[in-house]
């Protein structure tokens, strides 16, 4: 799995433990982590599909609001943990990137990128990453 000090460079924080990054995300998670998502690969389209709109940024920052609600925070994290690991075992961001965004039949022909929107669907993007580490699936 991603350690927290892999995870924190798509974060923007650099929490200590588990506990210190389910603090940080009750707290609310800076909007300024959606940058670093940018910066590490995903589209502006992929950040507003699978995190939080434009638009509702653009609410938020009006007034005075630099915080991701918990759901989005949770969110970010859970795509931070994918991209690490994906990271890890493509060897590099590009590869890990093009996995992720490639249609793959097991998901109905939804692209793995897709299905992190919600725990139960990051769960099973691991486990298929997981699978692609051990040699079982490309």
């Amino acid at each position: 799995m991603s350690t927290l000090l892999e995870i924190s460079e798509y974060l923007g924080v650099n929490p200590r433990s588990d506990l210190d990054l389910a603090e940080i995300v009750e707290n609310g998670l800076s909007i300024d982590s959606l940058k670093l998502l940018r910066q590490k690969g995903l589209t502006f389209t992929e950040v507003a599909d699978l995190i939080v709109s434009p638009r509702t940024l653009q609410h938020r920052k009006a007034k005075g609001v630099h915080h991701l609600t918990h759901d989005e925070a949770d969110r970010v994290v859970r795509i931070a943990r994918i991209l690490s690991l994906a990271e890890q075992i493509f060897g590099n961001l590009e590869r890990a990137l093009g996995w992720l965004r490639t249609p793959d039949e097991r998901l109905n022909n939804r692209t793995a990128l897709s299905m992190v929107q919600t725990e139960s669907g990051g769960r099973l993007v691991e486990s298929m990453l997981w699978q692609v580490a051990d040699g079982i699936y490309s």
